[in-house]
């Protein structure tokens, strides 16, 4: 969160979107507005660019958590003589 601006998270019922407009105001980057139905959570609004970020850093974990699992299993890995090999296989694709 910004320094300066009330650390409350932003909570609207989702009858508030009658005026979007005023639901809007108060999504600003790093801080969603939460829409409860009946009291409950049922919605979040985002700045896109926001959840974009978000995206990208769960397919980064994605990624990261498939690379552990390689290194756990030893798949992936290769040795010296199996990357020199692959290294001539392509070097010969190329002529």
């Amino acid at each position: 969160m910004r320094e300066g601006v009330d650390d409350k998270p932003s909570i609207l019922p989702v009858s508030d979107l009658r005026n979007y407009n005023e639901v809007f105001k108060n999504c600003r980057a790093g801080e969603p507005v939460f829409l409860t139905k009946n009291g409950r959570g049922r919605f979040v609004v985002l700045d896109i660019e926001d959840y974009e970020k978000d995206r990208a850093e769960k397919k980064l974990l994605v990624k990261l958590q498939e690379a552990e699992e390689a290194v756990a299993d030893e798949k992936g890995w290769m040795s010296l003589d199996e990357l020199k090999s692959a290294m001539e296989t392509l070097d010969e694709t190329k002529d």
